[in-house]
This record gives structure tokens, C-alpha cells and sequence, in this order.
């Protein structure tokens, strides 16, 4: 079978990143979460106390830092692993906030391209993949769920954590940051025409793989 580039976009919380891992795997395809790149500025902003509105100073600082997005969720910043401290709820606050500014995205699309271009088959998963980065993906997958459900998933994986929780927060979290990825100027999350919206809400997590894979296959024979 032939290799193709597969786009899935969606809000938080609906299961993009263990999806299209799974889907990667099963397709012999390469993985990129590329909102780990955000949250790793947004990680590196907060670490050395610059403000996430000040658009200058954080291209200043990350024109000069390194960012590798490795197999299995691997983030380097400047050779150190910083993975297991950016799914947390503040760094995804500060990823949304600096996700917003314009040449902040440009350079995180710059990268993601570059990234795409070397692997000979993708599939990213973010919320602007299908829009902005993979604007000629094959095969484009718009994920969504219900507040319900996403805000279900969220708690059990900050159960999982040991983590306090508040489910008026995490909703709250969930709402303001759908908000603020629709709402943002540049390159805001939408579903473009030739997406395939998947609800899975009510799908387990297999049967959600199976539509995509069963998608792919009929673009890849």
C-alpha cells in the first residue's frame, strides 16, 4: 500500500493523540503530536517567567532555544526531556494562550512542515492540521465528543496522575480553551469541508480506530 498523510484535528479531550498513535502504528506511518510543540513553549514561557501576551519577547527567546518532537510523545527542549511535565493543566492553559500569537503559529507550522516533508508518510494530529499544516493531506479526520464526555475523560486521566480534582475547573478549562482556539485570529480550529467528522462521544476507542484505519486503507490501495 502506498504511504499518505493523515490530518486529524479536534478540541482537547477527545482522544486526538492516543488515536492517531494507535493508527500510526497499526499503518506503519509516523506520529507527531504537534501540540506538544505548543506546550512546550507555553512550558519554556512559564519556566523562565516570560509573559505569554508578550509576542516579541517569546519569538526571541524560542528563535534561540531547540524543540524535538521524537517517536512516542518524546519532547526535547534543548536536549532535555521535558514529556512528563507538559500534560498538565497550566502548561495547557499557556500553550493555548501562546498558540494564539501569529508568529508564534508561524513558527510552529514552519516546523511541523519541515517535519512532515522528511517522513515519508504522516499522520499529525492538532488543531490546524488539515487547515494550515497538511492543507493536502489524503485523508482529513475531525474528531469531536461532548463536554460531558471529554470533561469524564480529562478527570480520569488526572485521577490517573494523582491529581486533585475539580470537574467545575476541569469543565470550566475545557470551555475556555475551545473559546480560545475557535475564537483566535490565526488559524483558528475548524472543521474544513473536506474533513470527515467523527463523533466518538459514543464509540469506544477501538471502533474509532477501525473507521479511520478502514478510511485510510481506501486511500492507500
Amino acid at each position: 500500500m502506498k504511504k499518505i498523510n493523515i490530518a486529524i484535528d479536534g478540541p482537547s479531550g477527545v482522544g486526538k493523540s492516543t488515536i492517531a498513535k494507535i493508527v500510526a502504528d497499526k499503518l506503519d506511518l509516523v506520529f507527531i503530536n504537534t501540540g506538544l510543540m505548543y506546550r512546550a513553549i507555553g512550558f519554556y514561557c512559564l519556566e523562565n517567567n516570560i509573559d505569554l501576551n508578550n509576542e516579541s519577547e517569546i519569538m526571541n527567546k524560542i528563535s534561540q532555544i531547540k524543540i524535538e518532537l521524537l517517536p512516542n510523545n518524546i519532547v526535547k527542549l534543548n536536549n532535555l526531556d521535558v514529556s512528563s511535565r507538559l500534560l498538565v493543566d497550566n502548561i495547557s492553559i499557556a500553550a493555548s494562550k501562546v498558540a494564539k500569537l501569529k508568529s508564534v503559529r508561524e513558527f510552529c507550522v514552519k516546523k511541523q512542515q519541515e517535519i512532515a516533508k522528511l517522513k515519508p508518510g504522516v499522520i499529525m494530529e492538532g488543531r490546524d492540521i488539515g487547515s494550515v499544516v497538511l492543507k493536502d493531506a489524503e485523508l482529513k479526520i475531525f474528531l469531536t465528543a461532548s463536554n460531558e464526555v471529554r470533561v469524564k475523560r480529562r478527570v480520569k486521566q488526572l485521577l490517573e496522575k494523582g491529581e486533585k480534582i475539580d470537574e467545575k475547573e476541569v469543565l470550566k478549562n475545557i470551555v475556555d480553551r475551545d473559546r480560545r482556539d475557535s475564537e483566535r485570529k490565526n488559524t483558528p480550529l475548524i472543521k474544513v469541508e473536506d474533513a470527515i467528522e467523527i463523533d466518538t462521544s459514543n464509540l469506544t476507542l477501538e471502533q474509532v480506530i477501525d473507521k479511520i484505519i478502514t478510511l485510510a486503507k481506501e486511500k492507500m490501495n
